[in-house]
């Protein structure tokens, strides 16, 4: 089975996918094996490898599960934005919408410096999923008139990842990097 295709999971797999998504996000992906994760969702390694058939997919699909669960909050926040400026804000404000659960920092950043192989299915997962959010940054900043949407979006972009990076960390840099990046969407779309 491909790491990244995926099939409907049955009681036992999504036990299993659930079991991986907690002990992956809490203690990383390296640090969790497969043995750990049988334990953890009531089922034997088997039963694991008949659903998953390896670490590398159920990685995937923790990743991917992440990723689709993360698109649709911000999906959802930027469709209720009152302006199209006020949307360009959106991921800063489902971040904060998704900190309140997730207090470990960012799955895909950790993914990435767990797994630096580039062809890694992970790495290909979480790769994609930082060029989505570049890119709704770009499509936002346009939409809402900013004559250099790209350099915008980059700016953004990094200011999104370090709060999201310094996010265990005792400090509410979440509140000082949204309050920035107001003001550089201000700045950017003010003709």
């Amino acid at each position: 089975m491909d790491a990244t295709e995926t099939r409907p999971l049955t009681a036992a797999g999504r036990r299993i996918a659930e079991a991986a998504e907690e002990l992956f996000y809490e203690r990383g992906i390296t640090g969790v094996g497969v043995d750990l994760i049988a334990e953890h969702s009531g089922v034997t390694k088997r039963t694991l490898y008949n659903q998953f058939g390896s670490k590398d997919h159920l990685v995937a699909v923790y990743l991917t599960e992440r990723d689709r669960r993360w698109r649709s909050l911000v999906q959802a926040t930027v469709d209720a934005s009152a302006t199209p400026r006020d949307a360009v804000l959106a991921p800063f404000e489902a971040l904060a919408t998704w900190s309140a659960t997730n207090t470990r920092g960012c799955a895909f950043i950790n993914a990435l410096a767990e797994l630096p192989d580039p062809a890694h299915p992970a790495h290909r997962i979480a790769t994609a999923q930082k060029l989505w959010l570049l890119d709704l940054f770009e499509t936002l900043a346009a939409a809402a008139d900013c004559p250099a949407p790209s350099p915008l979006a980059r700016r953004l972009l990094l200011l999104h990842e370090g709060a999201l990076a310094t996010q265990p960390l005792p400090l509410d840099t979440l509140t000082e990097a949204t309050a920035l990046a107001r003001t550089l969407i201000t700045s950017a779309t003010r003709h």
